[in-house]
């Protein structure tokens, strides 16, 4: 397939005005395809002479194409791309008619038979450059147009789209006319769905699943609409523009690839969101997180919609840093910066200090292929980072005034770096175009390092070093050890501004017990401690008062073992901070922890990070039981009941590091944990995946497991535990369905190569390292981008943490030429192998 490149786009941009999209979907034609007719009419500008142009469309069958009523030759398509010869200027219209491929990737027309009852659902993710494989189309995001959709459908389906629909009878839907939106916007769902439906400021509501999950709706559909009303008023105080559509649904749908997708008046969301099972309330932040970031797309993305991809910060940052903003100032859920700091930043963080990494606004993106890969943590965590630093530096007031004028002058249009830097400028001295050159045009993580100075009669000053080159306002937490508490208790002397670089030191008075950079995390950079306030860390750090203020210590103890360097500075500085260290550390103060999304982070670090990749395999044991035995601490903590998310948390994490089959194997048996909770659907697949790695179970119970849970998370369920069995003939069948066919959806595909790869299980995996370099590519090669991810991600060999692995993967990069998106995401995995052996020291 042909990529669109940057210059191909503006040339086309300067030739057309497209204006109106009429599309006609038959989606009762077979499972393999559907027909699609598409009218265009489009306007060659004036001043362009006869002139030559491509329409893209990815057919099973083209069946025939006219232009202007004369027919063109289908046999003319070359790859995806139709030629449009001898364009004269004026107004002109372009019909095809195309049978088209549904999918089982994620991309395009996705179709989905749901194993619980049978019944199909289809919707579509057309993001980037996959409208092509639904209708044919200009596409590419500054040529917007009015969207007209007509569907069919089987009688007992109900149809969603961007506008309202209406049911025309016989199974016909028709979608309202839309705004101007860009042709990656465009959506639809179709099924038999469960509905849930509301109105809000004279606006429909709906929320849709599948229908078996509607019993896991239901009970959470009051949350969903508070929710989504309450952001929807918050953004209304915010923006002077109003919700530009008619309609606002939110579809769960399955075996999506994203979160959740912003679709103008139809957002689509993976239905995980649906929960089946137990979840702690910070995952319930996340779902109405999600929420919020979805409906900030509707100003951010698809009201004012980028040029070009080289600005996809302008849609992604935004949205992460209002969906984090406004969930905290109209929800219930008032500490979400304190997930963002210990979940999303560590991917901005980690993303940033790969070769891979990127500006946040780079200067130029030249094509498709390569913007798809800037979809990553520095788009979205570090891009909503450098938000929130402007936000402090700025000032709200001007910050929102700068945003409406933005959207003032850019309603139903395309927007650049530079618009929306004049659109701040117009409202503030401030001079927010060299903030923009330091913050958005260079790559790389700060780090701020503090020296304490002692003066004469024992007062202190506070001079900060900043390594790199961005200007930071941060907060400095000036702490003292709580002097009618013998315990671990810090107590906060006072917050104190300061703009690095520094004009002068800062006077601190006498010397804290603990003085931390950037508290309240509103900077992106790493920190540093002196030697007292380390010290102190180790020593207090459950006792620091405000999560957020623990998570930015976490996430520096964090820097300091991914980096194999001192935490601290001083005249006689310590050894590094090693990964025992940082298990140590969590050994000692997390069993005190109250705030979930710190729990969660810094076990899933302890875990998939330093015990499995950091420490050498000898080592890994130990680990294990450390990590074992604060699970068990947070389990008897939670025994009275009181913190149910708490416990959880430790339940799952236990399951995860359990070295012996013997106590989860008797939860299994038993249906409950001593206490609670009862094993639900994901607490028992969890398990049985444990027990596979360990070899307690063989298929049988597998299999008598997914009779009991047919669904389609239990089917995946029992594709990671069969992959995990420690067995040659398992893991054959695991690689075969995964390299060796094409037949495995998106999700079952991950749900297999999360099982394959096991620490414990590494002489018998050995042989398949070399393969993977070969087979990856060549799955990815025939897949495409959706199923090149999925391998990069969850098929990579993680825990092959030897010089021998990183040759094999650089020989791939070298010499076997990877698609774009596993070769990135390849990249990404080598240079994560190369810091854990320097972890290591080897």
């Amino acid at each position: 397939m042909s990529v669109l490149t940057r210059d191909e786009a503006q040339t086309r941009a300067r030739l057309l005005d497209v204006h109106r999209y009429t599309i006609d979907l038959d989606l009762t034609t077979g499972d393999a395809t559907f027909d699609s007719r598409t009218v265009i009419r489009f306007t060659v500008r004036a001043d362009q002479d006869a002139t030559d142009t491509f329409v893209e469309v990815r057919p099973a069958e083209l069946r025939s194409v006219t232009l202007d009523g004369h027919p063109l030759d289908p046999e003319t398509l070359d790859e995806n791309r139709l030629p449009l010869k001898n364009l004269t200027p004026g107004e002109h219209e372009l019909r095809v008619d195309a049978a088209m491929r549904y999918s089982r990737t994620g991309e395009g027309m996705h179709r989905f038979t749901d194993p619980t009852d049978g019944e199909t659902y289809l919707y579509t993710q057309l993001f980037m450059e996959d409208v092509q494989r639904v209708f044919a189309a200009f596409d590419q995001p500054d040529l917007k147009a009015v969207f007209d959709l007509t569907v069919t459908a089987p009688e007992n389906w109900t149809v969603l789209a961007n506008s309202r629909t209406e049911h025309l009878g016989e199974g016909r839907w028709q979608a309202a006319p839309t705004p101007l939106i860009s042709t990656y916007l465009v959506a639809v769902a179709a099924g038999p769905w469960h509905s849930v439906r509301t109105e809000h400021r004279g606006l429909p509501f709906g929320i849709h699943c599948r229908r078996s999950l509607a019993p896991h709706l239901d009970p959470d559909a009051d949350e969903l609409f508070e929710i989504t009303k309450q952001c929807y008023d918050r953004y209304h105080e915010k923006f002077e523009e109003p919700y530009p559509f008619d309609s606002y649904d939110q579809a769960f749908v399955p075996e999506f690839n994203a979160g959740a997708m912003e679709n103008p008046g139809l957002v689509t969301f993976r239905d995980e969101f649906v929960y089946r099972s137990a979840v702690t309330d910070t995952e319930r932040q996340t779902r109405a997180m999600v929420i919020a970031h979805e409906m900030a797309h509707m100003w951010f993305g698809d009201l004012v919609t980028l040029r070009w991809w080289d600005d996809i910060w302008l849609n992604e940052s935004f949205a992460e840093y209002m969906g984090y903003q406004t969930l905290t100032e109209a929800t219930r859920f008032t500490d979400t910066w304190t997930d963002f700091g210990v979940i999303r930043k560590a991917w901005g963080y980690d993303a940033d200090q790969r070769p891979s990494t990127h500006p946040v606004a780079p200067d130029k993106v030249d094509d498709t292929a390569s913007a798809l890969l800037n979809f990553d943590g520095i788009s979205y965590a570090k891009g909503a980072s450098a938000l929130r630093q402007l936000v402090t530096w700025l000032g709200e007031k001007d910050f929102l005034a700068g945003i409406n004028t933005h959207f003032a002058r850019h309603k139903f249009a395309n927007a650049t770096l530079a618009d929306f830097i004049d659109s701040l400028a117009a409202n503030t001295d401030r001079d927010v175009h060299a903030w923009a050159d330091a913050w958005l045009r260079t790559t790389g993580v700060d780090t701020l390092r503090p020296t304490v100075t002692r003066g004469d009669e024992g007062t202190h000053t506070l001079t900060v070093e900043r390594t790199g080159s961005r200007p930071h306002r941060i907060a400095v937490g000036v702490y003292d050890h709580d002097v009618a508490d013998e315990g671990h208790h810090l107590v906060l002397r006072r917050r104190l501004d300061l703009d690095v670089p520094q004009t002068e030191p800062l006077p601190l008075g006498k010397r804290p017990a603990l003085l931390l950079l950037n508290d309240h995390d509103l900077t992106y950079a790493k920190i540093r401690f002196d030697a007292d306030s380390f010290d102190t860390v180790r020593a207090n750090l459950r006792g620091l008062p405000d999560p957020l203020t623990r998570a930015v210590v976490w996430n520096a103890l964090r820097d300091a073992v991914r980096d194999n360097g001192s935490v601290h500075r001083g005249a006689t500085p310590e050894p590094p901070m090693t990964p025992t260290a940082y298990l140590e550390t969590a050994r000692t103060h997390l069993p005190h922890e109250t705030d979930l999304a710190l729990v969660q982070g810094v076990l899933a670090f302890a875990t998939t990070q330093v015990a499995d990749r950091y420490l050498a395999p000898e080592d890994r044991p130990a680990a294990l039981a450390t990590l074992t035995s604060l699970c068990r601490d947070l389990i008897r903590r939670t025994e009275d009941g009181d913190h149910p998310g708490l416990r959880l948390i430790a339940v799952r994490h236990f399951i995860d590091v359990a070295a012996q089959p013997d106590t989860i194997s008797a939860w299994f048996s038993e249906g409950t944990v001593p206490g609670g909770p009862e094993l639900d659907p994901e607490l028992r697949w969890r398990i049985l995946g444990r027990l596979a790695v360990l070899g307690a179970i063989d298929d049988a119970v597998i299999e008598a497991e997914l009779i009991q849970d047919p669904s389609a998370t239990g089917q995946e369920g029992a594709a990671r535990c069969r992959a995990a069995l420690p067995d040659p003939e398992a893991k054959a069948t695991a690689w075969d369905a995964m390299f060796g066919g094409d037949d495995l959806s998106n999700y079952l595909f991950t749900a297999t190569a999360q099982g394959f790869w096991q620490p414990e299980q590494a002489d018998l995996l050995r042989h398949y390292v070399p393969r993977y370099f070969q087979d990856a590519v060549a799955v990815a090669a025939r897949r495409g981008p959706a199923i090149a991810d999925a391998a990069g991600r969850w098929a990579f060999p993680t825990h092959a943490v030897d010089t021998d692995t990183l040759r094999l993967g650089e020989d791939c990069l070298r010499d076997a030429d990877p698609i774009p998106a596993l070769r990135r995401k390849l990249a990404d995995q080598l240079d994560d192998l190369a810091r854990a052996l320097r972890v290591r020291g080897e």
